[in-house]
């Protein structure tokens, strides 16, 4: 039997939900999106943190959707990207370049999240034209059993216009007194809810929430690892989703959100501690035994790119091809990184660093 649609409605709903279990929630959320953000600065290139974390992030978020691909498919696909052999771990890396599109999106526009840049990361991520559902046929199917759990809307004219009322609640700051990880949780939910795209809804609901915070200023970059709790609670995240629209249990939803950002903030801090301890480490290391190979566009590229070629020293610093083979494999030679020659190019494997991303991995 077909569940009947939910009626989405306007938000932000209509009952209190800075209840005394929330405001603890977001206390909690809130200092640990505060410690990141200010942990996060202190990395000298911030490209570093959205080039690594965003991918991680990708490799989480698509993992919820069972895209499964190793951190050594992801990053010989950077190297390689024409030759890679992978379908899932390019799919992995067009989320991790749809959520780049969105932040640099978002500094264009001033800090606004449009419908239009929501159209430009489904066709980047499902490499497609179109925009919004137009077609009715659209169910939400119950993974382990197949059961019809929820009806999206179908009409294409209903569709936008709950997309037109979602931007509006999302860019007006004064829309409500919410605070804004609870707004978030709300958008997360509305989003979900429309489910406005034929595919990918899921993903590019997750790069909202992180583009959310940033547009806010709680994060000055879109760094936060939230979809890793979401895998690791995958059961809870859709069966609270469904909780909304059958009971109305705005409340468990949000405090599940808040915790999923308390959580993520706190794991993605812990990598973030551990790029820069590495970084710091490596400099004093380099600055010893290679004082004169030593820079920090060097450092920075070796963090930048777990796994680097001497294509990207070249672009980097502004080197020749020469200079550029001459540091790497010295580097290599004095076991800062690791060389690997498969073919005719040889790579250069950051083995701590990409032992941090797998270290994190199997903690969760």
């Amino acid at each position: 039997m077909l569940k009947p649609t939910y009626a989405i409605p306007t938000l932000p709903p209509p009952l209190d939900l800075e209840t005394v279990p929330v405001l603890k929630a977001l206390a909690r959320a809130n200092r640990a999106l505060a410690e990141l953000k200010g942990r996060a600065a202190t990395i000298p290139n911030q490209g570093i943190l959205i080039d690594t974390l965003s991918l991680q992030e990708a490799k989480a978020s698509s993992e919820i959707e069972n895209i499964v691909t190793t951190q050594d498919e992801l990053f010989q696909l950077d190297l390689f990207p024409d030759g890679a052999e992978s379908a899932e771990a390019k799919e992995v890396a067009r989320y991790r370049d749809a959520l780049k599109l969105g932040h640099d999106r978002l500094r264009e526009t001033g800090g606004l999240i449009t419908n239009n840049t929501l159209i430009e990361m489904f066709r980047l991520l499902k490499q497609r034209t179109g925009g919004f559902r137009e077609t009715p046929g659209t169910a939400l199917l119950n993974e382990a059993t197949g059961e019809q759990v929820f009806i999206p809307p179908q009409d294409a004219a209903e569709i936008i216009a709950h997309m037109t009322a979602l931007e509006r609640f999302i860019n007006e700051d004064d829309a409500s007194a919410l605070d804004p990880l609870i707004k978030m949780a709300l958008i997360h939910h509305q989003f979900e809810s429309v489910h406005p795209f034929p595919d990918g809804n899921g993903r590019l609901g997750r790069i909202l929430n992180v583009l959310y915070l940033t547009r806010t200023g709680l994060l000055d970059i879109p760094v936060l690892y939230l979809s890793r709790h979401i895998t690791r609670t995958k059961g809870d995240y859709y069966r609270l989703l469904q909780a909304v629209r059958d009971d109305g249990a705005w409340e468990e939803w949000v405090l599940y959100m808040l915790e999923a950002v308390a959580e993520t903030a706190q794991t993605t801090l812990g990598l973030v501690e551990g790029i820069r301890g590495q970084m710091a480490g490596m400099k004093r290391q380099m600055r010893e035994e290679l004082p004169k190979l030593y820079s920090q566009d060097l450092l920075n590229n070796l963090f930048r790119h777990p796994y680097t070629r001497i294509e990207f020293v070249v672009n980097d610093l502004s080197v020749t091809r020469q200079t550029a083979t001459k540091y790497l494999d010295t580097l290599a030679e004095a076991g800062f990184v690791e060389k690997h020659k498969p073919g005719r190019a040889s790579y250069y494997i950051n083995t701590a660093l990409v032992g941090l991303f797998v270290e994190g991995a199997d903690r969760e």
